[in-house]
């Protein structure tokens, strides 16, 4: 669900921070820009398999990647791709225009060979002729749509079950934090992976009103032993969000358990840079804790704002994005319908 907050004061800053090539078959490792804000993989586009990085997004049906027609002013600083990097390229008479909590796009489908992960698929995919100037703030050459959701022709998931490419469909997400040095960040297909996590993973199965979005049932939300009694709410589960986003009156409760905690618009909040205390998340009978490395940005102007916005994607849900990601082993898994979760 692409999405952050301030990304214009962020433009052309990034770099690419090149992960650790992983063990474990079907596995890839994450690339990230060296801020926490996007976080995506080198994929392989056809005959001659072009690479290009396309952003990990667990919120997104649709995958595409910018086109060699494209005139917007991202395009012009990425990688594109388009009938004359593979002998194998098909135009597809269907158009796609999509909008983001950060940006827009749109374009023509295409269908062509799309490998990632040692994973090879005959993909739709959509070749952008346009895009917002949100896009110059990131690596990225588009996205890859991780999401159950339908889009306009078949998604990558439902390609990668039809085309049996997996003897399990379902695919484990760990990300890193910048601050930690070494990116060890994977996606692995196919299995968990068992070296990622400590312990055993906790399953919830996805709401069946999330229309193909990876939502699970939360119970509550706190910081450390404090409960805010946000009560049992939808929680979007999604790789391409930078941050965590909650309805404004949750928004609230959560700060009000925060010591020093103040807003001016209920939707960003200041915390003392001081903040060591965790952000809990409760899943069932299982809480997680969110490192202050990542609830709490960095000072900035003589303040840390908190990573958890007052702002409401979804009607009454929260999306928790990588602020949540960074500190939890996520297993999306489209067989079964569940997420799972186990600490990093």
């Amino acid at each position: 669900m692409f999405q952050e907050r301030d990304h214009a004061k962020r433009e052309n800053t990034y770099a690419v921070v090149t992960a650790t090539p992983p063990t474990q078959s079907n596995s890839i490792g994450i690339n990230q820009d060296g801020t926490d804000f996007s976080y995506f993989a080198q994929v392989q586009l056809g005959s001659k398999a072009k690479s290009v990085y396309l952003l990990l997004d667990t919120g997104a049906g649709t995958t595409w990647v910018m086109g060699p027609s494209c005139t917007s002013a991202p395009c012009k600083s990425h990688n594109s791709f388009g009938a004359g990097d593979s002998d194998t390229f098909k135009l597809l008479p269907q158009s796609f225009g999509i909008s983001y909590g950060s940006g827009s796009v749109s374009g023509d489908m295409a269908a062509d060979t799309l490998s990632i992960a040692g994973i090879k698929l005959t993909a739709n995919f959509g070749i952008a002729n346009q895009t917002t100037d949100d896009f110059n703030s990131f690596p990225i050459d588009g996205i890859l749509g991780l999401s159950r959701a339908k889009g306009p022709a078949p998604t990558f998931m439902e390609t990668m079950v039809a085309q049996k490419a997996l003897k399990a469909n379902l695919f484990g997400v760990s990300i890193s934090r910048s601050s930690d040095g070494a990116n060890n960040g994977v996606i692995n297909f196919g299995a968990a992976d068992i070296s990622q996590f400590t312990g055993s993973l906790s399953y919830s199965p996805v709401i069946t009103n999330s229309e193909g979005d990876w939502a699970i049932q939360m119970n509550d939300v706190g910081f450390g032993d404090a409960s805010a009694g946000v009560g049992s709410k939808s929680a979007y589960i999604d790789t391409g969000t930078s941050f965590i986003f909650a309805p404004e009156a949750d928004c609230k409760k959560f700060h009000d358990i925060v010591p020093g905690a103040q807003s001016t618009d209920g939707i960003t909040y200041t915390v003392p840079c001081t903040t060591t205390t965790p952000l809990t998340i409760t899943f069932g009978s299982n809480t997680y804790t969110i490192s202050p490395k990542d609830w709490v940005a960095p000072m900035a102007n003589g303040a840390c704002t908190s990573n958890v916005y007052g702002h409401e994607v979804v009607e009454g849900a929260w999306l928790l994005g990588d602020t949540y990601l960074k500190n939890v082993y996520t297993v999306f898994d489209v067989d079964q319908n569940r997420v799972g979760k186990c600490f990093l």
